[in-house]
């Protein structure tokens, strides 16, 4: 654009430009000393940051485990399949797509006098603690029996002439 003004009109061409360029390296050398801090500025912010993360939160507690007693006995003589549950599944998940990774099975001579009893520790006794034993296909009646205690104190008891279920939530 500057080729376009004839030669003769050159001198009374504006001085604005001029007066832009010179406020400009005035500002620019006004700059330097900003740029150095805001280095420093950047630089302390960062230490600052470095420092706060350092005294981080220490992780959560684990959950408090309560311990839960499961027992089972019959009335007769009588050999029962026991499932309980001895670990809290993460979630119910986890749980749904294969309920017998935390459920194990337990074969056991149960009677009047002769008691399967087991003691497991669970984070969330409320949703996981469940014991159930069962006669199997016998046409027998043993009437078995199950007690479940969570921290010593009874929460479920059930009986039945061919199983019994004790959980706290219902299933």
């Amino acid at each position: 654009m500057h080729n376009a003004i004839p030669p003769r009109w050159r001198k009374y061409r504006s001085k604005i430009r001029q007066m832009m360029f010179r406020s400009v390296r005035l500002f620019s050398a006004a700059r330097r000393p900003l740029r150095v801090l805001a280095a420093m500025a950047v630089a302390g912010a960062g230490v600052t940051v470095a420092g706060g993360v350092a005294h981080a939160q220490p992780p959560p507690p684990p959950p408090v485990l309560h311990n839960v007693k499961y027992t089972v006995f019959a009335e007769q003589p009588f050999n029962v399949s026991i499932y309980y549950r001895d670990t809290d599944p993460p979630n119910w998940a986890d749980y749904s797509h294969n309920p017998y990774v935390y459920s194990p099975k337990a074969e056991a001579h149960v009677g009047p006098d002769q008691q399967w009893v087991l003691d497991v520790m669970l984070a969330n006794p409320n949703e996981w603690a469940m014991v159930t034993a069962t006669s199997g296909r016998s046409t027998q009646t043993p009437n078995i029996h199950c007690v479940l205690a969570v921290d010593g104190v009874v929460v479920a008891t059930d009986a039945g002439p061919r199983g019994a279920l004790c959980s706290i939530r219902n299933w």
